[in-house]
């Protein structure tokens, strides 16, 4: 059997599933984009605009490299606010794959569901380099 390859990963086959809040724009309604925003500068949110993977509306994900369909029908007009919203929605609940790997990879201290939720718990304050079992370095080094 062939190996299967991608070109481009999407959250939803990096988390083996879709999200609720790709499906249904009730769910992102209430995103208070400027509330969610760390500080006065919304510089990077600017920066997220409505894109397309696969023939999809789709939002990029730059903390997982990947990109989130949307499957819900965006109101002309709206197309980069609601993909604002449903990135937010996706990091304040942790369903980012790059959040989700903070824990175990993160080298300082910072907030585990990054400066979009209040009281998120630190990460990454006693990161020590992984060590493979029975390995040992050459001689010499």
């Amino acid at each position: 059997m062939a190996e299967e390859r991608f070109i481009a990963l999407d959250a939803e086959r990096l988390a083996g599933r879709r999200f609720p809040y790709q499906e249904d724009v009730s769910l992102v309604e209430d995103v208070d984009l400027l509330a969610a925003t760390p500080g006065e500068d919304l510089n990077w949110l600017e920066d997220v605009t409505l894109l397309e993977e696969d023939g999809m509306p789709a939002v990029f994900d730059r903390y997982s490299n990947s990109f989130l369909k949307i499957y819900f029908a965006i109101p002309e007009g709206r197309e980069d606010e609601l993909a604002r919203k449903v990135l937010v929605k996706h990091l304040q609940s942790g369903s980012s794959y790059g959040i989700r790997l903070k824990e175990q990879h993160a080298k300082f201290a910072q907030p585990e569901l990054g400066p979009w939720v209040e009281e998120s718990k630190t990460v990454g304050a006693d990161w020590k380099a992984p060590v493979l079992e029975g390995w040992e370095p050459p001689e010499g080094h």
